[in-house]
This record gives structure tokens, sequence and C-alpha cells, in this order.
């Protein structure tokens, strides 16, 4: 229960979902947690839960970023760890195969889900250095793996999460700052997100949702969904010194998927 005792950690997209599930766990493990999230209100509410902090943030905006890692240098006076667990799917009736997924669709996509991680690095490294170092999270998907005509920007949007990943972790180790940055890839969660995933192809395939995740269900390896705790026991381990001499790698958390996709 002290593994995180001492560090400060930002999560973003820490309302609901895999995020809610990742601010928990590291305050278990004694964390000072500060979650972002552009629903002010669920967002209030998730930090009332779990007694750790919230502050507003649409991670895509730089002018946000700066003022979300200032806030946090000026109620802590460091930062250790960063979570970019923030992400979208995209809006839930526009089509997403690469012949039909509109401009808008593709460019909101990309914002959120990389640029926002590329900015949240990019504003967070200095305050991490002058902390003595930490760790970054990226969470990227299985949808980075295998191809996912489906999901098309935001498979290509995690793919970019996976490089950008890399690049920072080797960064990082050759300027000296001892922040490591690494990322997971969650497999099917049912999050409020891959919930609505699944009613939209079940609504193409004219079943029903439950029968559409029962049949994806059965293309686990493992044969179940996995929990959000699945996700943050993985972001828990990379984000503590158990990990210390791990940078620029990715964890698939996914009970097999991408071994049979």
């Amino acid at each position: 229960m002290e593994r995180m005792v001492g560090k400060v950690a930002l999560v973003t997209g820490g309302a609901m979902g895999l995020g809610k599930g990742i601010a928990a766990r590291l305050a278990e493990e004694g964390a000072t947690v500060v979650i972002t999230d552009v629903n002010e209100e669920v967002g209030g509410a998730t930090a009332a839960e779990l007694e750790v902090q919230f502050l507003p943030q649409d991670v895509s905006r730089e002018e946000e970023w700066e003022r979300v890692v200032a806030e946090v240098e000026r109620r802590h006076g460091a930062l250790h760890v960063l979570v970019n667990n923030a992400g979208i799917e995209g809006h839930p009736e526009a089509p997403k195969d690469p012949e039909n997924a509109p401009l808008e669709d593709w460019n909101r996509i990309l914002a959120v889900n990389a640029t926002g991680v590329f900015l949240g690095c990019r504003q967070a490294i200095p305050l991490m250095a002058r902390s003595g170092g930490g760790s970054i999270v990226n969470l990227s998907s299985v949808a980075s793996l295998v191809p996912t005509p489906f999901i098309t920007a935001y498979g290509a949007s995690k793919a970019a999460v996976d490089h950008l990943s890399r690049s920072v972790a080797l960064h990082c180790a050759r300027s000296g700052h001892r922040i490591r940055c690494n990322t997971v890839h969650p497999g099917q969660v049912r999050t409020p997100m891959l919930e609505v995933l699944f009613e939209r192809l079940a609504a193409q395939q004219g079943v029903t949702s439950e029968a559409f995740a029962e049949g994806f269900r059965q293309g686990i390896p493992l044969g179940y969904f996995q929990e959000p705790r699945d996700i943050a026991d993985a972001v828990l381990f990379l984000a503590s010194d158990e990990s210390r001499y791990i940078t620029g790698e990715s964890i698939a958390v996914d009970g097999g998927f991408t071994l049979a996709n």
C-alpha cells in the first residue's frame, strides 16, 4: 500500500472508465493524485469519491496543458508521474472506415489522442526533470497493433502514441532527465467508450449489442473481458520504482488478443 508514497501523479481523462481506475489504484498506493477531464461535473464527483484532486482540461489545447502543469507545481512543487489516458473514439454517428470517415472526425480524434499526448509530454518533462525524474505512462491500444478499419483514426492516433513514446523515452534518457516513458495497450475493457463502439458495430451487423460483445469475447484467448483494474495494475507497475530500468517499452494487457489477430 506504499509503492507510490511521496509521488505526485497527474492522470488525464480521470473522470471515468480506465482513467478513474488508474487514479484509484495510484491513490491506493499512496500517491498524491490530480485528475483532469473535460467533464467537470463527473470529474469533480470522481475526485470527491476517490479523495483526489480535480482540474478541468481539454488535452488538445496547449494553453490548458500550461495551466494544469503550472497548477500542479503551485500546489505540490513537483510532478513524478504523468499518465496520458484521455482519449476519444470520435463522433458515434460518423463513419470510421478509411473510405468514408469525415476529415473533421479524423482531426478531432488525432487532436485529443495524439496531439494531447505530445503536449502532455512536452509540458511535463521540464517539471518532472526538476522533480528529480519520474515516469510517463501513455495509454495506447491494441488498435495500434492490429489493423482496425472500423476505427481507422483511433488506431492511427494510438500508433502515433507508440512512436512518440519511444522518442520521448530516448530523448529523456539521452538528456539525463531520469524520466522513463512507456506505453500500455489495453484490450477489451467494458468502458463507456467500448460500449458505444459495440452498439454501433452491432447495429451495422443487425444483432444486439450483447450478442456482438459475446462474439467479441470468444475471440479473446483468455476468454473473458478485462477490468479497469487490470490496466491500472500495469500502469502502477510502470509508474513505480519497480520498473526503474524499463523505458521505451510497450505492455499489451489484452488477454492474448494480439497473439491471435
